[in-house]
């Protein structure tokens, strides 16, 4: 049997109680991520787009390390992106100063909204804790 372990950082028990999904499930050195958006711990979605997606970043950071991982474990990442052509650039300049380049799959796509009015980007991702690959 595989262990499957539900992963909720403290700053998102919030987001448990209110939407009633887990952040992320680890299942042996795999962890497959809900999408993170660009939001406050308070759930308050924020207006500035370059500041929106520096929120998205860091929230995916603290659950991929609530998991043991980093963004070098992640393999395989799916953006959505509401009103791409509009913010593709202000996305790919934060992207490329706060995550590693050329580590993972990447797909990008456009949709036409998100969860909650406002917001413009979801990062959905599957890591794989790297120490444990050379086991």
């Amino acid at each position: 049997m595989t262990d499957r372990e539900i992963i909720v950082p403290p700053t998102m028990e919030r987001i448990v109680e209110r939407a009633g999904y887990a952040p992320a499930v680890k299942v042996g050195a795999t962890v497959c991520c809900a999408g993170q958006v660009g939001r406050t711990a308070d759930l308050e979605v924020i207006a500035d787009p370059q500041a929106q997606f520096l929120a998205c970043w860091e929230n995916l950071r603290v659950v991929l390390e609530a998991a043991g991982c980093t963004f070098e474990d992640i393999v395989d990442m799916t953006t959505y992106h509401v009103q791409m052509s509009q913010h593709m650039a202000v996305f790919r300049d934060v992207k490329n100063r706060v995550f590693p380049r050329g580590t993972c799959a990447w797909t990008a796509i456009g949709v036409s909204e998100l969860a909650h009015p406002g917001l413009l980007v979801e990062i959905k991702c599957v890591a794989v804790k790297r120490d444990s690959l050379a086991a």
